[in-house]
């Protein structure tokens, strides 16, 4: 009768030991809740820059539709453009 407490402690003590394996390292354990909160926290920091990105995008987007002044300056800086009737003088430096 004597075996019996030590056995039922023995099976205690390997199903603390699993509990604690599952805890610490298996899924949904502390180390794999820690790697989600950052992955979670470099995901909204890419998600703000995405969208101020965009609200950018967007605020180009409206200055193109509503007039040319914007087609213009863009065809000015980005292709060199010159209206009809102006010299364009290139200064060297």
């Amino acid at each position: 009768m004597k075996k019996e407490p030590y056995l039922l402690l023995i099976v205690l003590l390997v199903m603390l030991a699993g509990l604690q394996y599952r805890l610490w390292v298996g899924d949904g354990g502390v180390a794999q809740v820690a790697q989600l909160k950052l992955q979670i926290k470099e995901q909204k920091a890419e998600n703000e820059r995405l969208l101020e990105r965009n609200r950018v995008m967007d605020a180009e987007v409206m200055e193109l539709k509503k007039g040319m002044e914007t087609v213009e300056e863009r065809a000015r800086y980005e292709l060199g453009m010159v209206k009809e009737g102006e010299t364009l003088y290139l200064l060297a430096e």
